[in-house]
């Protein structure tokens, strides 16, 4: 199926001691559903440097493959869920991208990131000062469509609860392990069907401004 102009392009960010190779099936799948799909690999890939520093690489390549109008989709697995935010949230990324999915990403930091001993580990610590300072405003993506897919038998995300955010929709799946949710038939409907939901409309400034207000008698 050829890529529909009434879809937007789609991003895909991989997680730790991944590349873009992890996605051959998801992106296979985007595409006959009428996507145009990109991917990059983040480098280094093995958390040796900061999350924030890999936003930076997102936040690059966007910018030098998508015209400065044109909206996107943007989806994270992982560690790269992470990295996503960082975008969305700090780069100004909340002003392009339109729908944003995250894949069993440690959003609320991971037990097993202490067996990783370098800053993007430690980042990924349960209660970590980055994850705590990406929390303080996670309200801000209520302002897009974001969706958080993750599996309850995760063991790579501990507990898996912290794939939980308190904005958006959220996808649990029965999915038996972390790496598989980037290949599961299910993790791939529901990725298309988080990609294909109609924008939130929010009321105008001027009209919540109204709301707030009381009523003149």
């Amino acid at each position: 199926m050829s890529n529909s102009p009434s879809r937007n392009p789609v991003l895909l960010i991989h997680g730790i001691d991944d590349t873009a190779i992890l996605f051959n099936r998801m992106t296979s799948y985007l595409h006959q559903g009428g996507w145009a799909v990109h991917s990059l690999d983040l480098i280094p890939n093995n958390g040796s440097v900061g999350l924030d520093r890999l936003a930076h690489q997102v936040a690059n390549y966007i910018e030098q493959n998508f015209a400065p109008d044109q909206p996107i989709d943007l989806i994270g697995f992982s560690m790269g869920g992470i990295v996503s935010r960082y975008y969305v949230q700090r780069l100004g990324g909340i002003d392009r991208v339109q729908r944003f999915v995250t894949i069993s990403s440690p959003h609320n930091g991971t037990w097993t990131a202490y067996f990783r001993p370098n800053l993007g580990g430690n980042q990924m610590q349960r209660n970590s000062a980055f994850l705590y300072d990406l929390n303080q405003d996670v309200a801000a993506l209520a302002q897009i469509n974001f969706t958080s897919i993750w599996t309850p038998m995760d063991l790579m995300i501990l507990p898996a609860v912290s794939s939980r955010l308190p904005v958006g929709r959220e996808v649990i799946l029965s999915v038996p392990s972390h790496p598989q949710m980037v290949t599961d038939v299910r993790c791939l409907k529901a990725v298309a069907d988080a990609l294909s939901e109609p924008l939130q409309v929010l009321p105008s400034p001027d009209l919540r401004l109204e709301q707030m207000l009381p009523l003149q008698k």
